[in-house]
Parts: structure tokens; sequence; C-alpha cells
């Protein structure tokens, strides 16, 4: 399967993605697919699976938004917005993946890339003023 459509499915798959599709999802990674983020690092789909379902758990509403897409040979990368609702309140975490596809279309690597500090740990009530002041501190100008 060309990668291209292969992206173009998960695509459709990130952005339909409720609880009981987390499997339909997980279907498109390799049997022993590597995906990376800022908290996990786990190999095989169903290990994939388990941090969608988790997500679920911890957040409300998740969606995900494309907002833009490249694929070239095996090799593709996407920009997106994960937004969702924590305490009640809407919340956005901006990001980009690379993706590695197989001769059969799977995911063979995932690997997303996103600033944990600033997109999440900055917004929560303690730490996220001592997080934003360290920030202005640092900050060239």
């Amino acid at each position: 399967m060309a990668a291209q459509a292969a992206l173009d499915r998960l695509i459709e798959a990130y952005t339909s993605l409720e609880p009981a599709r987390v499997p339909d999802l997980a279907a498109l990674y390799a049997d022993d697919a590597r995906f990376r983020d800022p908290f996990n690092d786990v190999r095989g789909r169903a290990a994939v699976a388990r941090i969608f379902s988790h997500m679920y758990s911890q957040v409300d509403a998740p969606r995900f938004e494309v907002t833009s897409s490249q694929c070239v040979a095996d090799t593709a990368w996407l920009e997106w917005v994960m937004h969702f609702e924590m305490r009640g309140r809407p919340q956005a975490i901006v990001g980009a993946t690379r993706l590695l596809f197989d001769a059969q279309g799977r995911v063979t690597d995932h690997r997303d890339y996103w600033d944990a500090a600033q997109e999440l740990y900055e917004k929560l009530p303690l730490i996220g003023s001592v997080l934003r002041a360290i920030r202005r501190r640092l900050a060239a100008g």
C-alpha cells in the first residue's frame, strides 16, 4: 500500500477517534510498532491501544485536528492540535508527529513532538506559575 493512502487512513482514524474506535486505530499499526511521546515509549499494537484508551480516562472530550500533512516515500509528518477539556476548561496541545510505514501501509514507528511544559504543565495551577516564571527569566527579550 502506498504511504500516502496509509497516511490518509490514519488521519481519518485520528480525526474520528472515539473510545469504541481505539481498536480500529490500533489496527493501523504494525504488530511491533514503536510509539513515543513525552510520556510514553512503548512497542506493540496493544500498547498503542492502551495509550489512547488511557487518554480517555485522563481528559474529557479529546479530539484531534490535523492541520497539515506531508508524505515522502515511507515517511510522513503531521501537524496537529489535540483539543480536550480538563476540569471543565477547554485546552489544546499543539504538536507534530513523524510516522514510518511498512510495505503493508502499517505504522512501524510513531514519534510525537510537543512541549509538555508549555502545552500542559504551565496550565496547571501550582506548577504552572513556577514554570511560566522560569520561562520569562530565561527568555532572551
